[in-house]
């Protein structure tokens, strides 16, 4: 594709789309979804299929000004204390709002930093964990980690209560990058922290890089992408920087006069894209890669890749429960979001209270939709006529005629399928079938 094609594709397609780790997405949830909903949600969930838990630890020693997450910077330990002790109650709640002891096969810890704990509070909701629910033998248990400051008394903690999968953000590896997004971390300190995971039998590594960082050039990202496969992980994702100081106010803090232009970002995204499949690793959805040996790649051939709020996933649960200030729960039935604030939070399970703020009952149109948008996220194609449940989409395949024509898809009358041109702009063909869109006035990142 030469470079006009690119700038006029990314003219028309590269504007802003919500990146579907849920359908309807975050900003159509609504207080009308209580915890008295939920917990008839959760006294629903069967007893012997296994569900996955997320656990959010929105606590962070220092702020990176890219950051999209709920978040707050402590440099003191007593607040992170005192929301572990939150954090106990609200599995308790949860627990017998479940009204049984829920199979486990998928456990994530995500923040903030959840490095930030200290070893003595791993243990405890470890321990919490395996109490009130059935931690299968099989399961993968990830942490999302924050190399910087992490000690071998954590490192040893994580290791013993069974983490079998890291998460390590890397973003790019240029200092002056680097010092404009608040992120100081070298390569050496990263090496360093995976292979202390490693020496205590943690084999499965994921690495998260950045583009559409200030200050990035080609050459910088290009030297970032040869550092992160240095370090032989088994799976990368490449993340395009979503700039939205709007909703997160601390991202202002970056100059947005060194923001890379559309032309650049999916230059820089395709480079990348193209030095790790060079390198041997699997194309996965729109931004993910994997070793051919890992489960991930597997599940890509297979066909059970999902997709959540962590991303792409091997987790196949129907039910996902989030823990913490903030977190997403999923069910068949709907998903709901916690209470962001610390302290509400914290009133809310210390009364026993299902702490939920918001969320969202799903149709069978959600459903249907939820599925085509999926796929599509997922293996770049749906089969329409397997998955479209009844639903009218006469309007939605119209308004495709103008990306048929321009490449982006191939359709055949059943199959929606996107092209190698058009896989950085699948967020723009979820988008058509997205029936919320129209209906708010929420802000997104660009596609590219």
């Amino acid at each position: 594709m030469d470079e006009e094609q690119d700038q006029r594709l990314a003219s028309a397609y590269g504007g802003p789309a919500p990146r579907y780790t849920s359908y309807p997405t975050s900003p159509h949830f609504h207080a009308g979804v209580d915890g008295g909903k939920t917990r008839d949600w959760l006294s629903t969930l069967r007893d012997n299929e296994p569900v996955s838990l997320y656990l959010h630890i929105p606590y962070c020693d220092t702020l990176c000004w890219f950051c999209g997450c709920h978040t707050k910077v402590t440099r003191k330990y007593a607040p992170v204390s005192s929301y572990v002790d939150s954090l106990l109650q609200e599995i308790d709640v949860v627990a017998a709002a479940a009204g049984k002891r829920l199979p486990v096969r998928w456990i994530h810890f995500g923040g903030g930093s959840p490095t930030i704990l200290s070893a003595d509070d791993i243990h405890r909701i470890a321990a919490a964990l395996r109490d009130r629910f059935d931690i299968r033998d099989d399961v993968e248990f990830a942490l999302e980690i924050d190399p910087r400051e992490l000690t071998t008394e954590q490192i040893d903690a994580w290791a013993q209560v069974g983490v079998n999968r890291i998460s390590v953000g890397l973003q790019d590896l240029n200092e002056q990058v680097q010092r404009a997004i608040n992120r100081v971390q070298t390569f050496e300190e990263t090496e360093a922290c995976i292979e202390a995971f490693r020496a205590r039998g943690v084999q499965d590594v994921n690495v998260d890089l950045i583009y559409g960082l200030p200050y990035q050039t080609l050459e910088r990202v290009r030297a970032t992408v040869a550092g992160a496969m240095a370090l032989k992980p088994s799976r990368l994702a490449l993340f395009g920087y979503a700039h939205v100081p709007w909703m997160k106010r601390h991202q202002s803090m970056i100059p947005e006069e060194a923001l890379p232009n559309a032309e650049t970002r999916l230059r820089s995204a395709e480079e990348s894209e193209q030095m790790l499949i060079d390198g041997g690793y699997v194309p996965i959805g729109l931004d993910h890669f994997a070793a051919p040996e890992d489960s991930m790649a597997k599940a890509a051939v297979s066909g059970t890749l999902t997709r959540n709020f962590q991303g792409y996933t091997t987790d196949v649960a129907s039910a996902l429960i989030g823990l913490g200030a903030s977190s997403i729960s999923r069910s068949r039935d709907g998903y709901w979001q916690n209470v962001s604030g610390a302290r509400d939070y914290a009133r809310a399970v210390a009364a026993g209270k299902l702490p939920v703020a918001r969320g969202v009952g799903l149709s069978d149109d959600d459903r249907a939709r939820g599925k085509i948008i999926e796929d599509l996220m997922c293996f770049g194609r749906v089969d329409l006529s397997k998955v479209s449940q009844g639903l009218d989409l006469t309007e939605e395949l119209a308004r495709l005629d103008a990306m048929r024509a321009d490449g982006l898809i191939d359709y055949d009358g059943d199959t929606v399928a996107m092209t190698e041109i058009g896989r950085p702009y699948v967020r723009a063909v979820c988008a058509v079938f997205d029936a919320y869109l129209a209906k708010g006035a929420a802000r997104h990142s660009s596609v590219v």
